[in-house]
């Protein structure tokens, strides 16, 4: 087993990680193979990133991500240095390019959580070591690298589940459709006018859908997008440096919140994500989210488990 992953996702080694399209199905598959490997099986890793340094540069604020990759790393035998804008040059306007160039002479990988893209493209095209995407304005890619080892551990092989978005257009859903595009998964998306996923995202992920046999649908109904779904999964109306939005997105999401008979349209064991935090009462109930259904939890925890079998690919530690 071991050995099919380690050949599946030595491409990886010494790449940067910034959006799930960069990988191909079979990666993708070997990173979940691996996941669940370093999560029931620790002791096998415990040094594999002995004398090994990774910067988290962070611009935006965190909890899991930032606790999870912290944790992951030093379970792993190595080392983190947390940056955030505030403590380095950065934050005084140094170009992201020279701050990259500078990083690499000192640790062997960045985990970058940024605004634009562009950012972290810039980051990657300018280091000689790999930049990991920590959550961009564009994607979460390893938000859903753990979701997607969550619903494996409840429901099995991904392959032909229907698992339904309901909310925003935003980075983690244009990650969810890329994810569920890799792993042959029936992606529905539903969301207010105006607030859909970007084009050229739907097209990458119906290019590599049209490969895995997935399909992606879009819905202005939320209860048709919920009907008969495996999982159903959520976010805040209002994402990071949208707060002033606050109010009128209440206003036009009206209707897209996760409650008890939203998942009853669902199947009978569907699972409930949400990436965390969340807003009981808005986007979610609590009878939803702290219910028999939800599983919230692991899914956090496998952020950990997830990014450090991502990290394994990319340091060539597997």
């Amino acid at each position: 087993m071991i050995d099919a992953i380690r050949d599946a996702l030595a491409p990886l080694k010494g790449r940067s990680f910034q959006a799930l399209h960069e990988l191909a199905p079979h990666q993708m598959n070997a990173l979940l193979d691996l996941a669940k490997m370093v999560k029931s099986e620790p002791e096998q890793f415990r040094t594999r990133l002995e004398h090994k340094t990774w910067a988290l540069v962070f611009e935006k604020h965190s909890t899991r991500t930032r606790v999870s990759f912290e944790s992951g790393i030093m379970q792993m035998g190595g080392n983190s240095l947390f940056l955030s804008s505030n403590d380095i040059q950065l934050g005084r306007g140094e170009p992201i390019s020279d701050t990259a160039k500078v990083l690499s002479r000192y640790v062997d990988g960045i985990i970058l959580r940024t605004f634009g893209q562009d950012r972290l493209s810039g980051m990657a095209e300018a280091a000689s070591i790999p930049v990991v995407n920590a959550l961009t304005d564009k994607y979460h890619p390893c938000q859903i690298l753990a979701d997607l080892q969550t619903v494996r551990e409840h429901r099995g092989d991904l392959k032909g589940k229907i698992i339904s978005w309901i909310g925003d257009g935003n980075n983690v859903a244009h990650s969810l459709m890329l994810g569920a595009a890799l792993t042959g998964m029936h992606f529905r998306c539903a969301s207010p006018e105006g607030y859909d996923c970007e084009a050229g995202v739907i097209a990458d992920a119906k290019k590599i859908a049209a490969e895995t046999g997935a399909t992606i649908s879009f819905h202005r109904d939320p209860q048709e997008a919920a009907a008969d779904a495996d999982v159903i999964v959520t976010d805040v109306f209002t994402s990071m440096g949208q707060e002033a939005e606050t109010a009128e997105r209440l206003k036009i999401f009206e209707g897209f919140q996760v409650n008890d008979q939203m998942m009853s349209l669902a199947k009978d064991d569907a699972l409930f994500l949400h990436c965390l935090p969340a807003h009981r009462g808005e986007e979610v109930t609590a009878s939803v989210i702290d219910g028999p259904q939800s599983v919230v939890w692991d899914e956090a925890e496998n952020r950990m488990h997830a990014q450090k079998a991502l990290l394994l690919a990319l340091g060539g530690a597997i």
